[in-house]
């Protein structure tokens, strides 16, 4: 039994080493050579990563500011439109054209007919 017992022992002491073996192959010069274009390929993602986040937060600045001003020229909108309703009223447009000397008709209009 006991030797069974070393033997697994070795086992795993083999499978320890050969793993160690592994990742010197994977840190190895050559191997790192060899993958440069694929860091340089995860470097320009992670570029491309930082610019669609800054783009992003700016975009969402940009509409914000848009919003506002948007709100802005509704308001002055309503504003203009409730002061042009009350200057066309009947009484306003008379207070308004007193001092040019016109007055509101009190007879009705005449009606020219061609002959």
């Amino acid at each position: 039994m006991p030797e069974i017992i070393n033997d697994k022992e070795e086992v795993k002491e083999m499978a320890a080493a050969a793993s160690r073996l592994e990742w010197k192959k994977f840190l190895s010069h050559r191997w790192v050579v060899k993958n440069i274009p694929f860091f340089l390929f995860l470097a320009l993602l992670a570029v491309l990563y930082i610019y669609n986040g800054h783009y992003a937060d700016k975009l969402t600045r940009k509409i914000s500011v848009t919003e506002k001003h948007i709100k802005e020229l509704e308001y002055e909108y309503k504003t203009i439109k409730s002061e042009v309703i009350f200057r066309s009223k009947a009484s306003e447009l008379i207070k308004a054209v007193e001092p040019l000397g016109l007055k509101e008709l009190t007879s009705p209009p005449y009606l020219l007919e061609k002959k």
